[in-house]
């Protein structure tokens, strides 16, 4: 070994001793402080992160929708099972449960997305996508590395471990709403709290962000089937131009928001979807719109779905046409409001600030984009934050879901080393539940 990894791991030795002594009382607010930055170190060794970014790369060459990530989800076991950690599977088809600690009370879960997305890779790059149509546009290979890096930390440290951690390999965030499936699984039946990040090439290498309270929008996709009666373009008066129909219904969308919605209650209503007609000279008998709506609280939603409906409907009847709408929310579930357990994102502070030095802990505003994280939220207390990893050196960072999006591998030891130090000090400072909780266990999986 050489002597620089030598010295690494002689630092780290030294920074665990006080940690590693057995004590009868609880750590004191000193070595509490120690453990985000031991973690970051531990992280941060040559053979821990090479081994991060060999586990994202394989991830990133084979990318897997939602619910078919069975590949990917091999190779979580797998490495698991290297690990010594005990796991369930399936879960959710394609979701892996890992635990970590004694299996008892408290527990608290950590969780990473698992699904690519149906996208042609526009990097040129060693170990770009080999399957046409299908990439990580969105840093979920990331989000995995992180997790299964989380996973080394705390079965290294499991000394340290109070309670239980759960590791939360999650399928079909991207409109798949796996989310949802996890929780019908059971896979949160008696965790206290959960914890989930996700990369940022918006914000620069270094910081974290994140906010209290609503910090992504509630969402549902719909579709809708305007029909009329087609014929030549010459002959207009003979027809119902379902075309004209669809027009008049899109801009009377957009009138829910700037004449309907509160101005401080941020609602959007998109259409990207618009298909009708195969040539220049004839009217179709139908057009199919579709798109999405967001809000950031339950009612503003309901109220967006009921209009949505109301307008397509009786204006495509304006017209002399008809209309069907659809939400699809077995193929779609809409995605609640995200929110941020306020004692949680107090949690997360601490942590990122005794990490990372308070300065590169930010707020942030609160961004209209979803996540399926926030079925979690209406479960249990849950916190989800932003990992910066844009460093302009390394290349040009695209927002997520661009063909030409990339990962700067150097964010992966501070995902892996906060979502381990979050989960660990929250079991050594744990108190609430204790009592509710007693005789409840996960040794099942």
């Amino acid at each position: 070994m050489p002597l620089h990894s030598w010295l690494n791991l002689i630092l780290i030795f030294h920074l665990l001793i006080p940690l590693l002594i057995p004590s009868s009382s609880s750590p004191n607010p000193d070595e509490l402080s120690q453990i985000p930055s031991i973690f970051l170190q531990y992280a941060k060794h040559p053979e821990v992160f090479d081994w991060m970014v060999d586990v994202r790369r394989k991830i990133h060459e084979n990318p897997e929708l939602g619910f078919e990530e069975f590949e990917t989800s091999k190779l979580i076991r797998a490495e698991l099972d290297r690990l010594g950690i005990s796991y369930e599977y399936p879960v959710a088809i394609t979701g892996v449960v890992g635990l970590i600690g004694n299996g008892n009370p408290p527990f608290v879960a950590i969780r990473a997305d698992m699904d690519a997305l149906a996208l042609q890779e526009g990097v040129e790059w060693e170990h770009k996508s080999k399957v046409p149509g299908k990439m990580h546009a969105c840093g979920h290979d990331a989000h995995v590395a992180m997790l299964l890096g989380a996973a080394k930390i705390l079965q290294q440290h499991r000394h340290l471990i109070q309670g239980t951690v759960v590791l939360v390999f999650q399928p079909a965030e991207e409109g798949g709403g796996g989310a949802k499936k996890m929780l019908e699984a059971g896979v949160l039946d008696n965790v206290d709290a959960i914890f989930g990040l996700h990369v940022s090439s918006r914000h620069p290498f270094g910081m974290v962000i994140s906010k209290p309270g609503p910090i992504l929008a509630a969402s549902g996709f719909f579709e809708a089937v305007i029909g009329g009666k087609g014929g030549h373009a010459a002959l207009p008066q003979h027809t119902i131009d379902p075309i004209l129909a669809a027009s008049n219904i899109i801009v009377s969308l957009q009138h829910l928001v700037s004449r309907e919605a509160d101005p401080l209650d941020s609602q959007v209503v998109t259409i990207a979807k618009f298909q009708g007609g195969g040539a220049f000279n004839v009217i179709p008998d139908s057009v199919t719109i579709g798109g999405t709506f967001r809000a950031f609280s339950k009612e503003s939603f309901i109220q967006l779905k009921q209009r949505i409906v109301e307008v397509i409907t009786k204006q495509a009847n304006v017209q002399r046409c008809n209309a069907t709408v659809e939400f699809n929310e077995d193929q779609k579930p809409f995605f609640p409001v995200t929110m941020n357990d306020q004692n949680l994102y107090k949690h997360f502070q601490t942590i990122a600030g005794d990490m990372l030095g308070t300065k590169n802990v930010l707020d942030m505003q609160p961004l209209m984009g979803t996540e399926d994280f926030g079925f979690y939220g209406e479960v249990i207390p849950g916190l989800f934050y932003f990992v910066g990893m844009r460093n302009e050196t390394v290349g040009k960072f695209d927002q997520g879901h661009s063909p030409y999006y990339i990962v700067n591998e150097d964010v992966l030891p501070y995902g892996a080393a906060l979502q381990a130090s979050i989960a660990t000090r929250y079991l050594l400072e744990y108190s609430p539940k204790s009592t509710s909780t007693k005789g409840h266990s996960h040794d099942e999986l």
